[in-house]
């Protein structure tokens, strides 16, 4: 490279700082109107923003609270309430306002005088700020126009002009049952498959349906980017009739329910089994468990899922309640009747065994017993607490071994639950024990007790529960009292009455069936007019 090269250097030029200029105060709001607006047509675009009122508001408010209220709606036809509007909102913006003139001047040049060349000289300045903007960002509304001359519509004007008089004069037209008339519009025979359709025999709709306030709340479009679950599988399954396959995705991990057989009182089978699901759990299960479990059952049909547990040690309950699919193994359940919710063997039907009335369960709901959720804090210290009791076994549940059972003298609950067989109270084991008062068939609501004797037994046993909870025991001359007051025909049923269905009233729970409430309801209104005459 030659020397002198080497020496030469760049020179650039310094830069030139930018020069400040300072804002005007002057501040203005901008309305971004979607749609072409002429010098001449801006009256109406304000007129259709909800006028200029409605714009100064809109604008002036400043507040959080009152950004709801920012939104303007665009009514492209005014006049028309079944039109919906465009909605627009009033956003921050830091834009500026700039006034472009331009000047137009001839330069002549001095070699042909003749030509000329228009040269434009163009200047901005600033004028103000632009600190709010009107924007209309959001999708349309669907429209739909109803026929106008229908008397509905008619009285929608009416409303909006409080015409009282065409208010009062409205009435319902007769229905002419004319959902479809002749459309007397000519359609493109490419948008119809017979071209006779076209201007012959095409018809519209005439059902006179008026468009709500509002079809579609979304406003802005989403990309939903629909993608498969990744823990779907396709599973292929062939028709043994056809042959034919057939395709269909499955989680598979999808969780497996290890609920225990439910069935209605009504249905004829009982259970022998347990669910497939839960089947293909028994080898897993805990065998000195579950063979604990089968035991209990073989000695007793019948449990109720609180007496169960107190069979149990506190770590064995533990693991049975942890272990969904151990007690599921053993029994099924009745979602409704006399033995609603208790445990029973499979195989074993108590609509069949007389001797079943003593697993009936009575329960009642205790009003004065609210039910709250404790807070973090606490469950966390129960928690610590709980774990380690169970880790030094130190834990004494002798007292909680008998919370099934009612001996009318002590109360360890607060919410009544028992089988009519953990009930030792002298007074309600006589009742129970008496053979005088059974059916030859067990009844939904009563079982196999006729219901005058087996509505004393709940009067009593409510008695000397509710009395327990007020640190009292209830005498048994007190109970005599009440049952001597009961009216011998109180809620009597006669026979079978099961459902083909079950029915959201259970009557296991106590409630009348629905024709006999609505007829005691009649005779207290009619008794509470006797009195007032």
């Amino acid at each position: 490279m030659p020397q002198d090269c080497m020496q030469a250097t760049f020179n650039p030029e310094p830069p030139k700082e930018a020069q400040a200029h300072t804002l005007p105060p002057q501040q203005f709001y901008s309305v971004e109107y979607p749609g072409y607006v002429a010098p001449g047509s801006v009256p109406i675009a304000i007129h259709n923003l909800g006028g200029q009122s409605c714009l100064d508001n809109a604008f002036r408010r400043i507040k959080r609270y009152e950004a709801r209220d920012n939104r303007v709606d665009l009514k492209l036809q005014p006049e028309n309430p079944f039109s919906h509007p465009v909605p627009g909102d009033v956003t921050s913006t830091n834009n500026m306002v700039l006034k472009v003139v331009k000047r137009k001047r001839k330069r002549l040049d001095a070699a042909e005088s003749s030509s000329a060349e228009i040269i434009g000289e163009y200047t901005a300045d600033i004028v103000g700020t632009i600190s709010k903007t009107l924007r209309f960002r959001s999708l349309a509304d669907f429209q739909y126009q109803p026929d106008m001359s229908d008397p509905l519509a008619q009285l929608r004007f009416s409303m909006d002009k409080l015409d009282a008089q065409a208010i009062n004069d409205f009435t319902f037209s007769k229905e002419k049952e004319d959902y479809t008339v002749p459309d007397p519009r000519v359609l493109d025979p490419l948008l119809v498959h017979d071209t006779a359709d076209a201007s012959n025999n095409a018809v519209r709709s005439n059902l006179r349906l008026f468009p709500p306030p509002v079809f579609s709340r979304q406003g802005i479009p989403q990309m939903y980017n629909f993608k498969q679950n990744p823990m779907a599988i396709v599973e292929t399954s062939a028709n043994e009739t056809t042959g034919q396959e057939k395709s269909r995705y499955i989680n598979r991990f999808r969780w497996k329910g290890w609920s225990v057989t439910s069935i209605s009182i009504s249905e004829k089978e009982v259970p022998t089994q347990p669910s497939k699901q839960v089947e293909e759990m028994r080898l897993s299960a805990n065998k000195r468990l579950y063979e604990a479990l089968q035991k209990l059952f073989d000695e007793r049909p019948i449990w109720t899922k609180l007496a169960l547990i107190n069979q149990f040690s506190h770590l064995d309950a533990r693991e049975l309640s942890n272990t969904k699919y151990l007690i599921p193994l053993v029994c099924y359940n009745f979602i409704d009747g006399p033995w609603r919710d208790a445990l029973v063997k499979f195989g074993y039907d108590p609509r069949t065994d007389r001797t079943s009335r003593f697993y009936q369960r009575i329960y009642f709901r205790n009003v004065n017993n609210p039910t709250t959720r404790p807070s973090v804090t606490a469950r966390a210290e129960a928690k610590y607490t709980d774990n380690i009791s169970f880790r030094n076994d130190i834990v004494d549940v002798g007292s909680d071994r008998r919370s099934h059972i009612f001996d009318g003298v002590s109360c360890s609950s607060e919410t009544a639950s028992f089988q009519l067989l953990d009930i030792h109270d002298q007074m309600l084991k006589k009742m129970i024990d008496s053979e005088d008062q059974l059916r030859d068939k067990p009844n939904e609501r009563d079982g196999w007790y006729q219901s005058q004797h087996m509505e004393g037994i709940k009067v009593v046993l409510r008695h000397k529960f509710f009395t327990l909870l007020e640190d009292r025991i209830a005498t048994d001359e007190q109970c005599q009292t009440l049952l001597d007051s009961l009216p011998e025909s109180r809620h009597a049923m006669h026979g079978p009455t099961y459902s083909r269905r079950a029915r959201k009233h259970n009557k296991a729970k106590g409630a009348m069936p629905p024709e006999e409430e609505a007829a005691a309801r009649l005779k207290k209104l009619l008794k509470n007019d006797e009195l007032q005459l």
